[in-house]
């Protein structure tokens, strides 16, 4: 392993480690902003696509966490996909993510997506250059179509530095409730990081178009790259507050002489809290 810390893209931006009191206000700002947006894709039948890309532990599945943490999930789905099936393989390489994508009134966010052929399918050869060149032909003509038939697409690449990637490694591999993040082919891409990074310049180069741009999060410091994405989300989209009509809650009707059945009728679970009762 090199000892230079090498990003994707450019030098990264050095800057102090952001407090946590001021992380967790900013990011309950852009949470509940991100809930006004919510009502706008609802009440204007808008479509949202967001992908999230980047090398593995960078940062983009605690990203996404946070932005779907307070919205519906019937209005916006995780779209986390896993290995084709044998039918799948035998499809169009689009159609089953086109299965996925939102209808009138929905956010789509997809923790990788049909990205995933320009990078570990190329990388560790798990589909041939044929595939590899038509999927780059075809990629940028799958997003223009989707952008003009009015989805708003937004495309976000997590960029990390090798030794930070190998840190955030370490950290799970010796953490029992992240072990499971782990998988033989990440470790791998310890020893791919420049296969990686030759694979994503190419699929920028083509992939990177005006109707479709990518945009580059520095995630090194996890914190500020939820924040930065996240802002950067909300002053794309054209939204604006719905106005939604007041709730209030009815009085409750006077008793008709209903009771509970006995509990000794019904199976309760354990009190296992009363156990920790100091």
């Amino acid at each position: 392993m090199s000892t230079h810390r090498h990003h994707d893209r450019g030098d990264p931006a050095v800057s102090r480690k952001l407090p946590r009191s001021r992380y967790e206000t900013e990011l309950r700002r852009l949470q509940a902003e991100l809930v006004i947006v919510q009502e706008w894709v609802r009440a204007e039948g808008a479509r949202l696509v967001v992908v999230f890309e980047g090398r593995d532990a960078a940062g983009k599945g605690s990203t996404i966490k946070r932005v779907a943490q307070y919205l519906n999930p019937r209005v916006a789905r995780i779209v986390a996909l896993p290995a084709p099936t044998e039918r799948e393989r035998g499809q169009w390489y689009f159609q089953r993510y086109v299965e996925h994508l939102p209808t009138a009134g929905e956010i789509a966010l997809f923790d990788r997506s049909w990205y995933n052929r320009a990078g570990v399918e190329r990388v560790m050869g798990f589909c041939t250059v044929e595939e590899y060149r038509r999927f780059l032909h075809q990629c940028p003509i799958f997003e223009r179509m989707l952008v003009e038939d009015g989805i708003l697409l937004r495309k976000y690449w997590f960029s990390v530095s090798d030794a930070e990637q190998e840190r955030r490694f370490r950290a799970r591999l010796h953490d029992p409730m992240r072990r499971w993040k782990l998988s033989p082919m990440d470790l791998e891409s310890i020893t791919r990081w420049e296969d990686y990074s030759r694979a994503k310049d190419e699929m920028f180069v083509h992939t990177d178009i005006p109707e479709a741009p990518w945009y580059v999060v520095d995630s090194d410091d996890k914190r500020r790259a939820r924040l930065n994405m996240m802002a950067h989300l909300l002053s794309t989209i054209p939204y604006h507050e719905v106005r939604r009509p007041p709730l209030r809650l009815p009085p409750r009707p006077a008793p008709t002489g209903y009771q509970r059945p006995p509990r000794s009728v019904q199976t309760y679970v354990p009190d296992h809290a009363a156990s920790l009762d100091i």
